[in-house]
């Protein structure tokens, strides 16, 4: 398949799931907790969202392997394999704040290809294949780019909420937190979006599954950013997670979180 094609499709599945989702948001709609220690919310648009995706995929590609949050994995050991956050940053909707997206990524042989998130609410379409990234939405379509951010002391960053950080790790997030510029808090997947987009130079997370960065990863590599577990290695398995806008922030950053 062409990458003008898989664009394309992935845009498809972006369209249909913000069709099932868009109707229970700013409602009272259902919220179950998971129980994964502390509050796991989960609501009734995650798995609609999820369940058009996957079923889409398996009528277009019925020999791709889908790994999504909701349900169980599908041929996990296929060549091509989809994965899939139906809304990264439920809390952030439940609340009826548009700081939330529907993330899908395509893997090859193990291997980050193209990811989006999608912000149907907004409009908003990121997309990138690690070459080359772009948002589309009401403003037209336009290529992505990092911000040319090389010092710590000037960066903007941004975590989900620093008190999902504990111990150790909480004292590798300060050091970092402490030499930067601007700290904002609570943007889940919207985040690393705002990264690509040259609004936010550092974004630092923990405890994160391979559906909550595995679309990333291709958005921000695409824009000239770099996206590493703390020690540098990959971030397609999630866990600690650091994106940066430039090597050089990359390289600082990780020097701080690693003492």
């Amino acid at each position: 398949m062409r990458p003008v094609e898989l664009s394309a499709f992935m845009e498809k599945l972006a369209q249909l799931s913000g069709e099932a989702i868009l109707p229970f948001f700013r409602t009272q709609l259902g919220v179950t907790d998971k129980g994964n220690g502390g509050f796991d919310p989960v609501t009734e648009a995650d798995r609609a969202a999820e369940t058009v995706i996957r079923r889409h995929i398996r009528q277009n590609f019925p020999t791709h392997g889908i790994l999504g949050e909701e349900f169980d994995a599908e041929n996990p050991d296929a060549e091509y394999l989809w994965v899939i956050d139906p809304i990264d940053g439920t809390r952030a909707f439940i609340c009826g704040l548009p700081v939330w997206g529907t993330l899908i990524g395509l893997m090859r042989g193990g291997n980050p290809v193209m990811g989006l998130m999608h912000q149907p609410y907004t409009g908003e379409t990121f997309i990138g294949d690690g070459g080359h990234s772009q948002v589309k939405g009401p403003r037209g379509a336009r290529p992505l780019h990092t911000r040319s951010c090389l010092d710590l002391g000037v960066a903007h960053l941004m975590t989900t909420d620093p008190r999902l950080f504990r111990g150790a790790e909480e004292e590798a997030y300060l050091r970092v937190q402490n030499e930067v510029r601007l700290t904002r808090y609570g943007a889940d997947c919207y985040a690393y979006a705002m990264l690509a987009s040259g609004q936010v130079d550092l974004v630092i997370e923990s405890g994160l599954k391979p559906y909550d960065i595995v679309a990333l990863i291709p958005i921000i590599e695409g824009a000239g950013g770099i996206v590493t577990d703390w020690k540098g290695g990959t971030a397609k398995h999630g866990g600690q997670i650091l994106a940066a806008a430039t090597p050089e922030l990359h390289r600082a950053a990780l020097e701080k979180l690693n003492g």
